[in-house]
């Protein structure tokens, strides 16, 4: 029997803690910078920051605010976050927590953030509604992930290949998908911005895989790519080897509505 997700996460994330927060794509991503500049924080604010990872959404945001609470599933990869953040920032916070179930009391945070985490969560529908629970009334929500195309085969082709090269990825979601959850839920979109994202093949396939077993069925996986399907990913491959390819990114700011 598989492992259950969220147990998978945490045996994935613990082994590879300090990659991601070494991981250029995870520590210089463009997207950033843009975190202050869209969210306009106040001194006073506390921030939260869900699914941490490698804790580069609290590092951004704690010159900025009040204080962070820098939260993540897998203790390993927090106590390594924390380990690296405590030398710059007094104002952090860490708590072990599920971004599907948050150990927090309603309406507490001024701004909530989740960054490239949300393609591993079994139940975004979940994750989403607590995020919009923890929120103050116009309070201000920032989503960043990775988003499948519309199109179900390239949606099916782009999750395939994340699951082989990592077990604990559960489904990336399209646009139109996050678009009905942050609805639902009361979550006004003010802000989005669309954008490719380039990963270098070699890095990006072994930082999760276990074998080359696994890096060899991922290699067959997305040497199998039809024409369109390869255009549309901008899978660059020279002689039998794979340089990069390309998938689709989406930052949205949403402000919570008046109860």
């Amino acid at each position: 029997m598989d492992k259950p997700a969220k147990e998978k996460v945490k045996e994935v994330f613990g082994r590879n803690a300090e990659k991601y927060r070494t991981s250029e794509l995870h520590a210089k991503g463009d997207d950033l910078p843009l975190l202050a500049e869209w969210l306009e924080p106040e001194d006073a604010w506390t921030v939260l920051d869900i699914a941490t990872g490698g804790g580069h959404v609290s590092k951004a945001l704690a010159p900025h605010v009040k204080n962070v609470f820098s939260t993540d599933l897998t203790e390993q990869m927090l106590e390594n976050t924390a380990s690296h953040l405590d030398a710059f920032f007094e104002n952090v916070f860490y708590v072990i927590a599920d971004a599907e179930a948050l150990p927090f009391l309603d309406n507490r945070f001024d701004a909530v953030v989740c960054r490239i985490a949300p393609h591993h969560f079994p139940h975004p529908e979940n994750f989403i509604k607590e995020a919009a629970r923890v929120l103050k009334p116009s309070g201000k929500f920032v989503l960043i992930d990775n988003v499948t195309p519309e199109n179900p085969e390239l949606a099916q082709f782009m999750n395939r290949t994340e699951k082989l090269r990592d077990d604990s990825h559960v489904r990336c979601l399209s646009k139109a998908e996050w678009t009905e959850l942050l609805h639902q839920h009361g979550l006004v979109q003010t802000k989005s911005l669309d954008r490719k994202k380039t990963f270098q093949y070699p890095s990006w396939v072994a930082r999760t895989t276990e074998s080359e077993e696994q890096r060899e069925r991922v290699k067959r996986h997305l040497l199998s790519a039809d024409r369109e399907t390869a255009g549309y990913f901008s899978l660059n491959i020279q002689g039998d080897a794979i340089q990069s390819f390309t998938i689709d990114e989406w930052m949205v700011m949403c402000i919570k509505e008046e109860a």
